[in-house]
């Protein structure tokens, strides 16, 4: 199976609010890990209309002049609704792009707001990008980025507020007693490893100023992956929550057959109508018509 040749391609995660040049960054990325001579698998993630289930699916146009290239594969991804920030298919895809023989994979996430924090589960470095004058810093702390990021990038770094921009993440960063490896967050098994504290840099995409010092802070953090231990504990979450997820949509499918088929869901359905009885026990009763137990 595929998944037999998977575990040798580095995964990096991108992610940020509309705005912050993800695409236009990317693509600068793509351009100096090619003259590196690397492989680069890179997953665009885009949003699906709630409305009419569509997806513009235009984030590679900014990236097509590596289209031409056999080392680059750019792939575009619909979310269909999950949650997260990823598609439900982002793992599979991963696993096809790392058996293919690419040495970094790159996810670029759906970047809609305040929910991008699946990132974490599949990559082993995640960047954040931020800009000036967005007030981007609020939105990372009210969802739960702070914890999930190993870089900060200030992105359009030729405008206006760039250096203040970078001091404030600066301040917070100052503020924090746990990151993204602390035990609190992660779990015992990271109580004996190493802490590390978020790197910050700046960049211009469209001209690649400090791309060098970026890539510099990611072959630091994959080497205090390496060492640290934190590489293992990686790797046993991500089997374990792709499994979840797994397991989450096959159950998903079962209970929405048997909604459909089964007779017994309408007068369910009726009784807590009648409020003679809440979701929680028709929730339950389904579990039973499944052959489950509570």
């Amino acid at each position: 199976t595929i998944y037999r040749h998977t575990g040798k391609a580095y995964i990096l995660g991108i992610t940020g609010a509309p705005g912050t040049g993800k695409s236009t960054f990317i693509s600068t990325f793509i351009k100096n890990y090619v003259e590196l001579e690397k492989k680069i698998g890179v997953i665009c993630i885009d949003p699906t209309s709630p409305l009419t289930g569509g997806a513009l699916l235009g984030d590679r146009i900014r990236m097509k002049q590596h289209f031409s290239l056999n080392n680059v594969f750019i792939r575009s991804m619909a979310n269909r609704g999950q949650l997260g920030g990823l598609a439900r298919a982002t793992e599979d895809v991963i696993k096809i792009l790392d058996a293919y023989g690419c040495d970094i994979i790159i996810i670029e996430t759906v970047g809609v707001g305040q929910s991008e924090v699946d990132i974490f589960k599949s990559a082993q470095t995640v960047v954040v990008l931020l800009v000036p004058g967005l007030g981007d810093d609020i939105q990372a702390i009210k969802s739960g980025i702070m914890e999930i990021t190993d870089i900060f990038v200030v992105n359009k770094m030729d405008l206006p507020g760039s250096d203040k921009k970078m001091a404030e993440i600066m301040q917070m960063l100052e503020f924090r007693k746990t990151y993204k490896y602390d035990s609190q967050i992660m779990g015992q098994k990271y109580a004996k490893i190493e802490q590390w504290t978020p790197e910050i840099t700046k960049v211009n995409s469209r001209t690649g100023e400090n791309f060098d010092k970026l890539i510099e802070l990611i072959n630091k953090h994959k080497i205090f992956m390496e060492q640290s231990g934190v590489i293992s504990n990686y790797l046993e979450n991500r089997i374990t929550n792709e499994t979840l997820q797994i397991l989450k949509h096959k159950l998903t499918e079962k209970v929405e057959k048997l909604l459909k088929t089964d007779t017994n869901i309408e007068q369910y359905i009726n009784q807590a109508m009648q409020k003679s009885l809440d979701p929680y026990s028709m929730a339950n009763l389904i579990i039973k018509r499944l052959g489950l137990k509570e």
